[in-house]
């Protein structure tokens, strides 16, 4: 039967409808299945995210502390934000009834035998839509051999991504001949963002920083990098986040630590609850059973 319509009724008349933008930077304009994407990946309370990178063998094969990710790797998944990983590894080792978010790798071909810059887009659209994933990651080569091709394999999954509601992240990779100062990163963070990509990953610098991160309309998530001393990838994170940076997408610094657990925790210190590297550091080697103010590996 119909509802009467009665006096019952309370449309509050008196309460205007929030029109709040969305918590992520340069992020308000976007459709309702990519937004939520977006906050699977960053956490809405502190907008920033820990990602945990495992994506390496996609060029590199096994990498120290991947050679059996369902043994090193899966213990960490639920701490994660996100995880950054293949389909490959996605489908044969991460257990589906997981409930953390995936990045994945969405370009490749090349390995480390040949010129990495020569990347095709290694994932098709409905593929990453059938595994759920809440982004893809492209690599981009400003200033490297095949440069517009890399540039092209960023649009071209923006523009699928913008079909099926999934945010593209271009990450930006530093070639032999490339520094990582500044001006190199807000170039290359600029032009990913000027031509779609959702939210950037670039490396850290020690100078100026905050103008990558200020210059560039989306999200700078920070690339951990090589493997450093656990203080100084702590330092690093709590750097980045403090100038402008929605979080770390951290590999090795993490699973080639002597407690990957521990570490991840830190991180996670640091980029959500605001903790200064040494006290994340006493979080990491407390885990490690190693006395405070004792050093370990790096």
């Amino acid at each position: 039967m119909p509802e009467a319509d009665g006096d019952a009724k309370n449309f509050y008349t008196d309460v205007p409808q929030a029109n709040d933008g969305f918590f992520l930077k340069g992020s308000g304009s976007l459709d309702w299945g990519m937004s939520n994407r977006l906050a699977r990946v960053f956490r809405p309370q502190t907008g920033r995210t820990v990602m945990l990178a495992i994506d390496h063998g996609y060029f590199q094969g096994p990498t120290t502390g991947l050679e059996r990710v369902d043994v090193s790797i899966l213990p960490l998944v639920p701490l994660a934000d996100a995880l950054m990983c293949t389909r490959g590894i996605l489908r044969s080792v991460v257990p589906p009834s997981t409930r953390t978010p995936v990045v994945m790798r969405a370009s490749g071909g090349p390995s480390i035998l040949k010129e990495l810059s020569d990347e095709q887009i290694a994932i098709d659209i409905e593929d990453a839509a059938r595994l759920n994933v809440a982004a893809l990651a492209v690599q981009v080569f400003i200033g490297g051999e095949h440069e517009t091709q890399s540039v092209h394999n960023m649009t071209r999954l923006v523009d699928l991504g913008l079909r099926f509601g999934i945010p593209v992240m271009g990450v930006t990779a530093v070639g032999k001949q490339l520094t990582r100062d500044a001006k190199y990163l807000r170039l290359a963070c600029r032009i990913c963002a000027e031509l779609g990509a959702q939210f950037v990953k670039t490396y850290y610098c020690d100078e100026d920083f905050e103008t990558v991160t200020s210059s560039c309309p989306v999200p700078i998530v920070m690339a951990g990098g090589k493997k450093l001393p656990e203080l100084d990838a702590l330092t690093m994170a709590h750097h980045a986040v403090v100038e402008g940076a929605a979080g770390v997408d951290m590999g090795r610094n993490i699973f080639q630590s002597d407690s990957p657990e521990g570490m991840m925790r830190a991180v996670i210190a640091v980029v959500h609850e605001g903790a200064r590297p040494e006290d994340a550091l006493e979080i990491y080697r407390s885990s490690t059973g190693a006395p405070s103010g004792q050093s370990t590996r790096s």
